[in-house]
């Protein structure tokens, strides 16, 4: 029983607080070149070998701050990953792998935005890439 009472104590303290967990840029890097390159290209600049087939030409990844008043558009660039901000130009909405980036309130914090630990890797690795104005 101390056992138990000791590993529930210890379990406890490893979970974050309040939801939030940490967010791993590396993850996100993997993930990307997984998931996203393929349209929006190794360098994020829109220009993947699938670019040329799509309705709308993907997004430059590097230029979302700089779009944005030099501000990282987190709350909308979560949203439009995990399916709350739909986007149609691949065809059907994002998130074009479903479940996987697909939102669940339980699950994570990006910033103060709640999406799944996926997204807010992803998201993580998507700042790195912005370049400065």
């Amino acid at each position: 029983m101390q056992t138990l009472l000791f590993l529930a104590a210890l379990l406890t303290l490893a979970l974050p607080l309040g939801g939030a967990l940490a967010q791993d840029a590396d993850r996100g890097q993997a993930l990307y070149a997984v998931h996203c390159a393929t349209c929006h290209g190794l360098d994020g600049r829109g220009e993947g070998p699938m670019a040329g087939v799509l309705m709308i030409k993907p997004a430059n990844l590097t230029e979302l701050a700089a779009a944005n008043g030099g501000a990282f558009p987190l709350e909308r660039v979560v949203k439009r990953i995990d399916g709350r901000d739909p986007l149609v130009s691949h065809g059907s909405p994002m998130p074009v792998y479903g479940q996987f980036f697909g939102f669940d309130a339980n699950a994570a914090l990006a910033g103060e935005v709640p999406t799944v630990q996926p997204v807010a890797d992803l998201v993580t690795y998507l700042q790195t890439l912005q370049r400065a104005e």
